[in-house]
């Protein structure tokens, strides 16, 4: 798919190197191996629109200043049939570009051409990457947590397959192991006390308090009585243990949609244990030399893992020593797997029996020491974690309302979940605020969610959208329809306000690129915010009704661009495009 800025900056580049080679066919200059000439945006319009530091980063090679060398590039350059209308000196040696009117007519075609699919791209076709995310306890309630999570995978899923890759959004069920366990314990404790009475059984110290715990309880005596009373305790918790997962998992999956996340997977962690792919990966490890008994108990070297890692990576013995390394176990003495075990089981089912190029997990940041364990522990199976697992770490959520710390939820005075908060707040407001950049703590302000006005970003991006659409519908009834693709008169698109919104429809594909290179789609929320503040300004500025048939067309097909990248952007992060507001 087209990106307009790519292609000026190749232009660019491609138009230096030929300069360079024509001075040096004239003796100009001298031949030489020179490095290819890097092109950025200066950070200030003054400086135009493109710059290369080609004669800067040439000096050295060719012996001559910088200056020297960009004039002798300017005196045998030519700019004939290209995207730029002129090219000069500045500072030590930069040489500055400024586009010509057919590069802005060439971004509009672009959008009008590609439509939905404009910004899209190949540069990651081929690519099978699994993005696992939220994957919450299914002993009780999201949390919040739980829906930043479930926004940045979501999103970051959307990104990664605009730009070409085959995803799939995963959902790990923890439904093994020691908090099901807990959870089992917590809810026997008061199912027993619902017909005992609860003076008489004594509630689990380490167990669930919530009262979600004492609803299940409740509901499975309501439909089954005291049929569990007189059975062993092992059958009891079995049961009621399933019976909690089969009432928990359903709502998360509610609320989930209700939150548009579908998952392609939800992958159980009970099946490593059944199929025996934990006890077989333990067994591998044990099998490289990678493991060691202690007191009954089967461990991981891991301390010597991350020590070859971070040797490799350049660290320092001392460096090393300071970090306290410590092995991990995989099997405790009563004989049970540990949850690293089955993760690092979970992994090794990821890259190994389901073929995924690159596995993404999100995690909050408190699992940040669990990284290089997991990441040295597939390295030591031989699948090269480090490089093809990536985890990104997001940081905790602040709710407040109107400025003021939030913890309850007004409707049922417990913590807020997620379900709660989507009573409150409208769905797309919730995933365009928790669409902010991961490693930054976040504030959600409950007030400024549903504020209708334009302090609130969610309302003002969604306004410019229904005020195109708006905008369309009534000039179509006063005889003026957007043109046909094609159809306009680019030429007299030459306003500053005009050329901003272009150039920022031509920064989509860019953004989109941006956002999965560095795994933060909220580069996409900064851009829509952008894009509709250019728009806002470009209507104000220029006035289409009032002008001649071919000038009211051509902004009126700029403002139909502008809806179409709004629209694809709301798109990209689960969020509606509004016709009207």
């Amino acid at each position: 798919m087209t990106n307009m800025i790519q292609s000026a900056k190749d232009q660019a580049a491609a138009l230096a190197m030929a300069a360079y080679r024509a001075a040096a066919e004239d003796g100009t200059l001298s031949q030489a191996e020179v490095p290819a000439a890097p092109v950025e945006i200066p950070r200030d319009a003054a400086n135009g629109d493109f710059t290369t530091t080609f004669a800067l980063a040439a000096s050295k090679a060719l012996r001559q200043p910088p200056r020297v060398i960009a004039q002798a590039l300017l005196d045998h350059m030519s700019l004939e049939g290209s995207y730029f209308a002129s090219a000069e000196i500045a500072g030590p040696g930069f040489l500055n570009f400024r586009l010509g009117q057919r590069w802005y007519e060439e971004v509009c075609a672009a959008v009008e051409r590609e439509g939905a699919d404009y910004g899209r791209s190949d540069s990651l076709r081929g690519q099978k990457i699994m993005v696992e995310f939220v994957s919450a306890n299914p002993t009780g309630p999201m949390h919040m947590g739980n829906a930043r999570g479930g926004v940045l995978g979501d999103t970051l899923a959307a990104v990664l397959s605009a730009c070409g890759a085959e995803i799939s959004r995963e959902f790990y069920v923890n439904d093994a192991g020691h908090q099901i366990d807990k959870f089992a314990h917590s809810i026997e404790a008061r199912y027993l006390q619902l017909i005992q009475g609860e003076e008489n059984v004594p509630f689990p110290e380490d167990g669930y308090q919530g009262e979600d715990i004492r609803d299940l309880a409740q509901s499975y005596y309501r439909q089954n009585g005291d049929k569990l009373l007189h059975v062993p305790a092992e059958e009891r918790q079995a049961v009621l243990a399933q019976f909690g997962l089969s009432v928990n998992l359903p709502k998360m999956k509610t609320d989930l949609q209700r939150y548009k996340i579908e998952y392609d997977t939800w992958f159980y962690e009970s099946t490593l244990h059944e199929s025996g792919a934990v006890a077989e990966t333990v067994r591998l490890l044990s099998d490289k030399g990678f493991t060691y008994e202690k007191e009954g108990a089967l461990w991981l070297k891991t301390a010597e893992i991350m020590r070859a890692n971070l040797l490799k990576a350049g660290k320092k013995e001392k460096e090393i020593e300071k970090l306290d390394l410590k092995d991990d176990v995989l099997r405790r003495a009563n004989g049970f797997y540990t949850y690293f075990a089955a993760d690092i089981a979970y992994h090794r089912n990821k890259f190994e029996t389901r073929g995924f190029d690159r596995v993404i997990n999100i995690w909050g940041a408190d699992h940040h020491g669990h990284v290089a364990r997991l990441k040295g522990a597939l390295d030591a199976l031989g699948l090269n974690g480090s490089e093809r697992l990536d985890i990104v770490l997001m940081q905790l959520v602040k709710l407040l309302r109107d400025g003021e710390l939030v913890r309850m939820s007004k409707r049922t005075g417990k913590a807020i979940s997620l379900s709660d908060l989507l009573d409150e707040v409208p769905v797309d407001a919730a995933r365009w605020f928790f669409n902010a950049k991961p490693d930054t703590q976040m504030d959600f302000d409950l007030g400024l969610a549903v504020r209708e006005d334009s302090e609130n970003p969610i309302y003002y991006v969604e306004y410019a959208h229904a005020r195109i659409c708006s905008l369309v519908e009534k000039l179509a009834q006063e005889g003026l329809e957007v043109p046909a693709p094609g159809g306009a008169d680019r030429s007299l698109l030459t306003a500053e306000a005009e050329r901003t919104l272009i150039k920022q429809l031509a920064s989509w594909p860019d953004t989109i690129r941006m956002a999965a290179k560095s795994y933060d789609p909220s580069h996409v929320n900064r851009y829509l915010l952008e894009l509709a503040g250019c728009f806002h300004r470009f209507y104000t500025a220029c006035h289409i009704r009032e002008e001649a048939r071919d000038l009211a067309a051509a902004r009126l097909a700029l403002a139909n661009d502008a809806r179409t990248v709004l629209k694809n952007g709301l798109a990209l992060i689960g969020v509606d495009a509004p016709e009207h507001m």
